[in-house]
C-alpha cells in the first residue's frame, strides 16, 4: 500500500495538474504608462521552474535534512527557493533580516545553518562575519528572479522532481520569531502543522481556489499554492512595512482585482487613511485580515467604506501556533468595542475549529505537565495557553526556552502564548497585553492593552504605551504617549496642557485612575516584522532615567 507523502510541497504540483494555465505569481516590474508591469508564471511554470531549482540545489550538495538559511528578497525567487528545498526534504530556515545585525547573527550563529541561499549582500555579509556562518559549508547566489534562467541547463528531460517522501512529524522550516519582548527564537515547524494551517485558514476564511491574494508579510505567499490562489507581490520593503506607498498597494488591488490581502494594523491605517482621503473604494476585496497587533476599532470604522465588500478578519496567533482565534469587525463594532474602550482588553475572537484554548494563573514557573488546578476562573486575567494542530512542540537549539513554553498532556504539547487574557461569559476570548510587558505595582497588576485603549481615545494620540518604573515587584505605572503627527506639542504649556487631560482622562475609569506619570515621544521602537508590536521594554529602560 502507498502511504501519501505529508510533504507540504505537493500542494504546488497538484495545483500544476489542475489549473495549469491560472496565475501562480506576479511579481511587479515597474510602471508602463500608468500600469503596473508584471513577471507572471502560471502553476505549470512554477512547478517546472521549482523542480529545476531543485535539481540546481541538488548538484550544489543540498540534500535531505540540509538546513539552508535563505537571505533572498520577497517574490518569486523565495517561493521556488523554499518549495525547492521543500520537494528536496531540505529544511528552510527564515530569519527576519530588519531586526538588526547583532540579532540577526545570533540567530545564524544558533541555527547552525549548512547552506546559505542568499543575494549577493547577504553572501558578503556571511564572509565578513565568518564565526557565525562556520557551518555554512555551501553558497548559492540569488537576485531578482535569478533562477529563471536555469531551466535549459536543469531541465532538459522535462521529468518531475522526485520529491521526497516525508511524514507529518518530520521538520520542515525553522522559522524565527519576531523578537518582540525577548532574543527572537526558531521555532520548529513540522509538515503535518503546515498542512493544518492550510485547512484551518482555508476554513475559517472560506477561501476559494482562483482567488487573487496580495500577502504583506512574505510568508503568507507560502500558503497561497496550497490554497489556489494567486500570488501579487507587493511593491513594499517587508522589513519596513510602515514606510509603504500606499498609492502603490492601492493601484496593485485594483489592477489585479485583488480578493484578499494580510497585512498588520500600521499598513492598514496608511492604505485606509489614503482611501478615506481620495474617497477610494476597492470593492474586489472580499476579506481583510489583520494582525501582528490589537486593532483598533477605529480602524476598522476607517477601512468600512473603503471596503463595501469585504470583511475585516482580526486573527490572533503566534509564529508558534497559528491561527488561533479570529475576530471579525461586524462584531467589534456591534458587540465589542465599548468594552475595549473602557479598558476591558481587545477581544480576539472565539478559537476556530481543532484548537483549544485555557487561561492559566500567571506564572514564571516552569510547568512540565497539565494540572487542571492551574486553571482561573471565568473573566480573571491569566496567561493563554493554546492546544491544537497548528501548535509547534520545540524551539531550535533552545531546550531551556522550550521547557519554559510547553506543557505536556498525555502527548499532546500546550504553547504558553506570552500573552494574558480571558475568557468572558459568551466563550469569547479578549487579549490583555504580553506578559512580560504587565505592571505590577503596589495596588495591583496593570495590564497593557487595557490601560492604552484609555488613553488612546484622547484625539491627539496615536498610541500610548504602558511602562513600569522602578523595581520590578513594586512599579509606578506610567504612560508614554506618541501624538498624533503635526500635533507634538510645541510648547511647555502644550505639553502640560495634554498631559493634564490624560490625567484626567485616566482618572474617569477604575483601571487607570492611579496612573499619573506621563511621558512623550516623537516616535516610539516598534517589532521588525510588522511595525506595529510596541517594544514597551525599551521605552521603559529609556523613561527610567531619562524623563
Amino acid at each position: 500500500m502507498t502511504v501519501e507523502s505529508a510533504n507540504v510541497a505537493r500542494f504546488l504540483p497538484q495545483m500544476a495538474r489542475r489549473v495549469p494555465d491560472q496565475c501562480a505569481v506576479k511579481v511587479p516590474l515597474g510602471l508602463k504608462g500608468d500600469r503596473i508591469e508584471y513577471l507572471e508564471r502560471s502553476f505549470a511554470e512554477m512547478d517546472a521552474d521549482c523542480d529545476t531549482v531543485a535539481r540546481f540545489f541538488q548538484e550544489k550538495g543540498i540534500v535531505r535534512d540540509t538546513h539552508v538559511l535563505l537571505m533572498v528578497k520577497p517574490g518569486l525567487d523565495l517561493i521556488l527557493t523554499v518549495f525547492a528545498l521543500f520537494k528536496i526534504g531540505a529544511v528552510p530556515v527564515v530569519i527576519d533580516p530588519g531586526m538588526g545585525l547583532k540579532s540577526f547573527l545570533n540567530c545564524v550563529r544558533r541555527s547552525k545553518p549548512e547552506a546559505l541561499v542568499g543575494i549577493p549582500l547577504a553572501l558578503g555579509i556571511s564572509r565578513i562575519f565568518r564565526a557565525p556562518f562556520k557551518t555554512v559549508r555551501i553558497r548559492i547566489k540569488a537576485g531578482a528572479n535569478s533562477f529563471l534562467n536555469l531551466e535549459e541547463r536543469y531541465n532538459d528531460s522535462g521529468e518531475e522532481f522526485p520529491m521526497a517522501v516525508a511524514n507529518s512529524g518530520d521538520l520542515a522550516a525553522v522559522l524565527f520569531t519576531s523578537g518582540s519582548t525577548g532574543p527572537p527564537k526558531g521555532v520548529c515547524y513540522e509538515h503535518g502543522m503546515f498542512d493544518a494551517q492550510v485547512r484551518l485558514i482555508r476554513d475559517q476564511y472560506h477561501i476559494e481556489p482562483g482567488e487573487v491574494d496580495l500577502p504583506m508579510l512574505p510568508i503568507f505567499a507560502l500558503f497561497n499554492p496550497a490554497l489556489g490562489m494567486t500570488t501579487v507581490v507587493p511593491e513594499m520593503n517587508p522589513s519596513k512595512p510602515a514606510k509603504v506607498d500606499p498609492a502603490k498597494i492601492v493601484q496593485a488591488i485594483k489592477q489585479n482585482t485583488v480578493t484578499t490581502s494580510f497585512g498588520s494594523p500600521v499598513l492598514w491605517e496608511k492604505i485606509g487613511r489614503y482611501c478615506a482621503e481620495r474617497e477610494i473604494q476597492l470593492p474586489s476585496m472580499r476579506r481583510v485580515l489583520i494582525a501582528g497587533a490589537p486593532v483598533s476599532p477605529d480602524l476598522v470604522r476607517l477601512l468600512q467604506p473603503v471596503l463595501p465588500r469585504a470583511v475585516v478578519h482580526t486573527p490572533y496567533g503566534a509564529t508558534e501556533c497559528l491561527p488561533v482565534t479570529s475576530h471579525n469587525g461586524p462584531d467589534i463594532l456591534e458587540k465589542t468595542w465599548q468594552l475595549t474602550e473602557e479598558g476591558r482588553g481587545t477581544c480576539v475572537g472565539r478559537p476556530v475549529p481543532e484548537v483549544e484554548v485555557k487561561i492559566i494563573r500567571i506564572s514564571e514557573e516552569v510547568f512540565s505537565e497539565f494540572d487542571p488546578a492551574l486553571e482561573v476562573g471565568e473573566g480573571e486575567i491569566g496567561e493563554i495557553i493554546v492546544k491544537g494542530p497548528v501548535v509547534t512542540k520545540s524551539y531550535d537549539q533552545l531546550d531551556n526556552e522550550t521547557a519554559k513554553a510547553k506543557i505536556y498532556q498525555n502527548g499532546e504539547v500546550w504553547h504558553r502564548m506570552g500573552d494574558l487574557g480571558y475568557f468572558d461569559s459568551e466563550g469569547l476570548l479578549w487579549f490583555c497585553g504580553r506578559k512580560a510587558e504587565r505592571v505590577v505595582t503596589a495596588k495591583g497588576t496593570l495590564f497593557t492593552d487595557c490601560c492604552e485603549a484609555i488613553f488612546n481615545r484622547h484625539p491627539d494620540v496615536f498610541r500610548s504605551a504602558l511602562i513600569g518604573i522602578g523595581s520590578p515587584e513594586n512599579q509606578t505605572p506610567a504612560i508614554v504617549f506618541e501624538p498624533e503627527k503635526r500635533m507634538y506639542p510645541k510648547s511647555a504649556s502644550d505639553r502640560e496642557k495634554i498631559i493634564l487631560e490624560l490625567r484626567e482622562l485616566g482618572a474617569k475609569n477604575s483601571v487607570t485612575r492611579d496612573i499619573q506619570t506621563f511621558f512623550i515621544a516623537r516616535k516610539f521602537p516598534v517589532d521588525v516584522r510588522h511595525n506595529a508590536k510596541i517594544h514597551r521594554l525599551t521605552l521603559a529602560k529609556k523613561f527610567q532615567t531619562h524623563p
